[in-house]
């Protein structure tokens, strides 16, 4: 009688390799960007890395509902950030408005590049070593503008010119210092909120819910202009939690 091999457990669910095959999915939306870039079509290379941002913020907590997160699902994850919002979100607007402009323009978006994959590696190290936003914050904050809300950020002038066609394009200098502080916001040390640790209380659900439904509404009938103003609004949070907080924070010795 021929005995049974010895099956070492290495077999996985296909579900739980759903999130692995989300963030596959954002590393693809995310070179599409680039190559919609590169051919001009502009709206579909924001839209590729709006949906690219869309995957990562639904890929974590889809592995860890799932009991799927693995340090190779962790790191998957980072080296997509860096490709989808550290490489392609830059590579676009540079495309757009940036090409006929002198050597400034490419040091731009090495400055953000790099901004952005130091912001990265300092979670990554930190998540190791302490709570996943760390540095002393307390729990639902970031330390620093995430890499996909800098993606967002960093092609809010884009947003805005397809929002608003008659809009005049803004400078390309000023373009270029908006893409470096959006950079320095990534690496700086203010506190920013983490949707991802927000919590609604049972009283508010339904209300939160109208507010989904209206959110959702407001994407599909005015796409360009929402994303406008969520960006609006997520600088508008950066600055008051960097007046009302930060002072706070860095008096402590």
């Amino acid at each position: 009688m021929a005995e049974t091999p010895d099956k070492t457990i290495t077999d996985y669910a296909l579900v739980q390799l759903i999130p692995n095959m989300l963030t596959i999915a954002a590393i693809c939306a995310g070179l599409s960007a680039i190559r919609f870039g590169v051919q001009g079509n502009y709206v579909l290379a924001v839209q590729m890395i709006v949906a690219a941002c869309v995957l990562d913020g639904i890929d974590g907590p889809i592995a860890r509902l799932l009991h799927s997160d693995s340090k190779m699902g962790a790191e998957l994850d980072s080296l997509a950030d860096f490709v989808n919002f550290g490489v392609a979100a830059p590579l676009v607007i540079y495309f757009w408005a940036l090409q006929d402009m002198s050597g400034f323009a490419w040091m731009s978006v090495l400055i953000f590049a790099v901004c952005c994959v130091l912001r990265l590696a300092r979670f990554n190290v930190s998540s190791k070593t302490e709570n996943v936003v760390g540095s002393g914050l307390p729990n639902g904050y970031f330390t620093g503008v995430p890499s996909p809300a800098g993606a967002l950020l960093v092609l809010l002038p884009m947003s805005i010119s397809f929002a608003f066609a008659d809009t005049p394009l803004l400078p390309d200098e000023v373009i270029c210092i908006h893409m470096v502080l959006v950079g320095l916001l990534m690496i700086s040390r203010i506190p920013t909120w983490s949707f991802k640790a927000a919590r609604v209380s049972r009283e508010n659900v339904k209300y939160f819910l109208v507010g989904v439904a209206f959110a959702g509404a407001a994407v599909l009938t005015y796409a360009w202009t929402t994303l406008v103003v969520l960006c609006v609004g997520y600088i508008a949070m950066v600055i008051w939690f960097l007046i009302t907080r930060a002072p706070k924070r860095f008096g402590k010795k």
